[in-house]
This record gives structure tokens, C-alpha cells and sequence, in this order.
């Protein structure tokens, strides 16, 4: 415990000077903002976090994680460090990290820059991990401010568009320290879902380069790449393409552009219905009318076959028919023919026969009997 000496003078051992030291700085400066230029800047054993931030005249010392980290940084960059002064026994003064953000816009381009080099070796930003969305989707996962225009637009030309999708929302800040840390968790939330959504939309409106910061940071831009369910991300601004928008399977100019890429027009749609209708029902008239031209054409030519059949089946008949009757007996016997018998046997040659022997002759139009009284031979 300090004591006072002779004097009055309060004496501390130096253990006690630290310990009430960072007592007086926990209720007077529990936690503080600084603004300066990076400097020494390092990192040791892939785990901590070493630098100075200055000015013109002063530095301070700040230490922390490397998860403090919204992406890489290099010396000479404006930071903005938000931290809790702290008098360490061993290591004297410093400021304990608790988050860094860059600012001014030559620094968040230049983290960008950094960031974006390192992912795109990593192959974040390839075309090939790219995924298709559902189109139109029924279920959207919507992060955004509900607060904010990017809501109200995105809300408006989706029910101007298309009905019947369910938004499930979630409600987070889109710029400032809170924004990355509450966009990462929203991210997750929606891939852990027993049900997974089938597009998630990530929206603002546009801003100035801090303002979009959140979409330039590393955290940000891992969660976007890495969700299970396709992503569509749409910053209102075209001067520059935010990481996460790189990142995303798909990105979309503005909101209200985001809820034009997901779904169709209903108008539109409707009326392509009706020219789909008018074209189908030409399309079947006209198949109709062509069936019926073929079946009146086969019915034509299956009874021309039929008649030539029958024609030619007649012709075989009459054919057969004049030849049977050529092949009659009776025929024969018309032309003067006749059939000569001996007892009920057909007389075929004279040697059948004698002189004196009685013989029937069968004639066409009856019968007579006769004596044979001369036989010659041929």
C-alpha cells in the first residue's frame, strides 16, 4: 500500500503506482478513440499485434490480437483505434486494441487495395466459385438497416414485381464500428437456419468511403464468401466495387436493382403468358388442321386401295371363274363334244371296244345308246 514519507509525500512501491495508476485510468478513460499515423507496424508469432500511431509531435503505443485486425495495414495509413490505456508492469504504457478501423479515404482504399490483393491470392474472388441464384426465389434472407432507403426501395420494387416470396429480415447497422461485427452475425444466423433461405441479399445505399467501409472489411467479406447459401450484394455506388460485392455470387448496382435481378416483372411476365397463350393455340389449330389434311389424305388413299383391291380380286375371280367353266365337262359338250361309256366306264381309246358292242353317248342335251358297227384306227 503507498504511505507518505516525512514530507507528506505519498510513496508507492512500484507494483501499488501500477495497479492505482490503471484504477485511475479505468474510471477516468475506461476506453478511448485515437486518431493518428500508423507506424512500426508488426506482428509477432502470427499472434500479436505491435504499433505506434502519431503526429506531427507525439506517439503512442498500442498492442493487441490479431483478431483485432479489419484487414492488412501498412505503415503511413490514418487509423482510427479504439482501445483501453493501460499501464503494463513489465512492459510500461500502451493502448490495448479493441478494434482498428482506417480512415480518411486515401487509407480505406489503401486497406481495401491491401485486403483485396490478399484475397484474390487466396482465390475468394474466382468466377468459378461463383453460384447460380434461384430464380425467382420464395425465400429471401434480407440484411440491411431497416431504417434505411436501401430497405424501403428494395421492399417496394420487389411486391411491385413479383408475389407470393417470404423476406425474413435481419435488422443491422450498414456503416460504422458496430456494422461489420453485426453483418458477420446476421451471415451466420442465416446459414445456420434449419431451413436455409434461397438468396441472401446484403443491401445499402451509397455513402461516402467511410460510410461503405464495412463492406471493405476482411470479416465481412469471408462471412459473404464463405455462406452456404448464394449471395446477392448490392451497395448503391458505381464508382467502386466493395470486396464483398466481389466476393458474393452475384452483385447488383443498386437495391432496387438487387430486387430486379431476382425476379421477373409480373406485367411483363403476364403478358408473355398471353403471347405464349395466342402462339400455343395457333400452334395446336395449326397441328389440328395438319392432322386432319393427313387423316382425309389416308382415308382417300387407304380407299383407293380398297378399290383396287376389290378390283383386282374380281379380275382373279373372273379369271378363275372362265377358266372353271373352260374346265367343265358340260362346256366341252356344248362345243359337240360327247362322252362315250361301256358300262358305266368312260371309253377312252378304240381298243376299249368291238365290233357289235353296245355303248352309251352322254351329249349336251341328253343321252342316246348305239352299236359299234365299224372300228378304225388312227
Amino acid at each position: 500500500m503507498p504511505q507518505f514519507n516525512n514530507d507528506s509525500v505519498l510513496v508507492f512501491g512500484v507494483t501499488d503506482f501500477v495497479a492505482v495508476f490503471n484504477q485511475t485510468l479505468e474510471k477516468t478513460y475506461p476506453n478511448i478513440n485515437i486518431v493518428g499515423e500508423l507506424a512500426n507496424f508488426r506482428v509477432s508469432k502470427n499472434r500479436w499485434v505491435y504499433f505506434d500511431l502519431k503526429d506531427e509531435l507525439s506517439s503512442v503505443k498500442f498492442f493487441g490480437s490479431v483478431y483485432n485486425l479489419s484487414g492488412p495495414l501498412e505503415d503511413g495509413m490514418l487509423l482510427q483505434v479504439h482501445g483501453q490505456p493501460r499501464l503494463h508492469p513489465l512492459f510500461g504504457f500502451s493502448i490495448n486494441i479493441m478494434s482498428i478501423q482506417p480512415v480518411g479515404e486515401g487509407s480505406l482504399k489503401k486497406a481495401a487495395q491491401l485486403l483485396e490483393a490478399k484475397l484474390r491470392a487466396e482465390g475468394l474472388f474466382e468466377p468459378e466459385r461463383k453460384r447460380t441464384i434461384p430464380y425467382p426465389p420464395q425465400n429471401i434472407g434480407l440484411i440491411t438497416s431497416v431504417q434505411s432507403a436501401a430497405y424501403a426501395d428494395f421492399i417496394k420494387i420487389l411486391n411491385e414485381r413479383w408475389s407470393g416470396v417470404t423476406i425474413e429480415l435481419a435488422d443491422v447497422q450498414v456503416q460504422g464500428e458496430p456494422a461489420p461485427n453485426q453483418i458477420v452475425a446476421a451471415i451466420k444466423h442465416f446459414n445456420q437456419e434449419p431451413k436455409l433461405a434461397d438468396v441472401l441479399v446484403l443491401t445499402r445505399g451509397g455513402g461516402a468511403a467511410e460510410d461503405l467501409a464495412a463492406f471493405n472489411n476482411e470479416q465481412v467479406t469471408r462471412a459473404v464468401a464463405a455462406s452456404r447459401i448464394p449471395t446477392l450484394v448490392a451497395i448503391g455506388h458505381e464508382v467502386d466495387i466493395s470486396l464483398a460485392e466481389l466476393a458474393a455470387d452475384q452483385r447488383a448496382s443498386t437495391p432496387s436493382n438487387a430486387a430486379q435481378l431476382l425476379v421477373p416483372d409480373k406485367r411483363h411476365e403476364h403478358e408473355r403468358m398471353k403471347v405464349a397463350g395466342q402462339s400455343l393455340s395457333q400452334y395446336l389449330n395449326s397441328f389440328i388442321k395438319e392432322g386432319q389434311n393427313q387423316l382425309a389424305n389416308q382415308t382417300l388413299r387407304l380407299n383407293q386401295i380398297i378399290v383396287q383391291y376389290i378390283s383386282t380380286q374380281e379380275q382373279l375371280l373372273s379369271s378363275k371363274t372362265n377358266l372353271l367353266k373352260a374346265l367343265n365337262p358340260k362346256s366341252v359338250l356344248a362345243r359337240g363334244y360327247s362322252i362315250l361309256r361301256q358300262n358305266g366306264r368312260i371309253i377312252r381309246s378304240v381298243k376299249q371296244i368291238k365290233l357289235g358292242d353296245t355303248i352309251d353317248a352322254q351329249l349336251n342335251d341328253g343321252q342316246i345308246t348305239t352299236r359299234v358297227e365299224d372300228i378304225g384306227l388312227q
